[in-house]
């Protein structure tokens, strides 16, 4: 007698691997959160010397605190030691992760959209044109706000502590609970002004500058393209918004200003426009390569799971 036979169907003989969209964002959240890390841990020093230039103001004299950077970091290793130079990194570590992932997946999130909504059937999000790929890094931008503001004003009061010799050195949930609710998003204006136009700036030149290095057979970039496009195009939106990065960090570091437009009308009135570059270079060398780690590693997650190519 012979035993009935069952023929099983495709679906139950292939595994699905497909990821699901809470698998996606957890790979996002990794690779954001190692790419910050990673970059964060190497570049913090220069974080920390660009806003004390930022920060600074003349004394009595006339005279600044620092010449320049080189002088800046000096001064931090000989009174403040290597404790001073990553003073402030915890918070920021603990930022690293949302804000990466938001801005990364928001981004990605909206030129998928657009693209479903706008572009023909069969044709790729990397043929939307730059002002969608704008509108898609403005809605990053004020999504990663949100996360961004607190996480960055304990990071400047911290980095700024060691300015006042003899002061106590705060501690972040010490900072926490003294600014309290409104106190953390002090400043939210002038950081939606540097960070919405950078997303602005950054998407879409980064897109175009990747498709130029995409290979022309296989239409896909090799990872130093992206590592590259990355770097470029942060570093040219990170200098084109560094004035907002000055009265950001000077209304979070102070209670003397108004708003923005008082806080810019102050500098340039005492110090002069080129004030409002201050930190410019440290700041550039800070952003680029963040920017193209977490993008390398984002493109590289992207494909290891099977999913697109950002």
């Amino acid at each position: 007698m012979s035993l009935p036979t069952t023929t099983a169907s495709p679906e139950t003989l292939v595994p699905t691997t497909a990821p699901t969209g809470l698998t996606k964002l957890v790979h996002k959240l990794l690779g954001g959160a190692v790419a910050g890390i990673t970059g964060t841990l190497i570049i913090y020093p220069l974080d920390i010397v660009k806003t004390r230039l930022q920060n600074q103001r003349p004394n009595a004299q006339g005279v600044l605190p620092y010449r320049h950077g080189v002088d800046c970091f000096r001064q931090l290793i000989r009174h403040e030691g290597m404790r001073g130079v990553y003073r402030g990194l915890v918070p920021n570590l603990v930022g690293i992760t949302p804000e990466k992932a938001i801005k990364l997946a928001v981004n990605d999130f909206t030129r998928e959209w657009l693209a479903g909504r706008y572009l023909a059937p069969g044709q790729s999000e990397s043929q939307l044109g730059p002002g969608y790929g704008m509108i898609a890094g403005a809605t990053a931008g004020v999504c990663q706000v949100i996360v961004t503001n607190p996480m960055e004003i304990v990071k400047i009061n911290m980095q700024v502590a060691g300015t006042t010799p003899g002061a106590p050195k705060p501690t972040a949930m010490g900072l926490v609970r003294q600014l309290g609710l409104r106190g953390l998003y002090r400043g939210t204006p002038a950081t939606l002004l540097r960070d919405v136009p950078f997303s602005v700036v950054f998407f879409p030149t980064h897109a175009i500058l990747k498709s130029q290095l995409a290979d022309p057979l296989t239409g896909q970039t090799p990872f130093y393209g992206v590592f590259l496009s990355g770097m470029v195009a942060a570093f040219f939106a990170a200098g084109a918004v560094t004035p907002a990065d000055v009265i950001k960090t000077r209304l979070q570091t102070s209670t003397k200003y108004h708003g923005v437009r008082d806080c810019f009308q102050d500098i340039v009135r005492n110090e002069g426009p080129q004030a409002l570059f201050k930190g410019v270079l440290p700041r550039c060398c800070i952003v680029a390569p963040l920017f193209g780690i977490a993008l390398l590693t984002y493109e590289a997650q992207q494909r290891w799971i099977g999913g697109k190519s950002t």
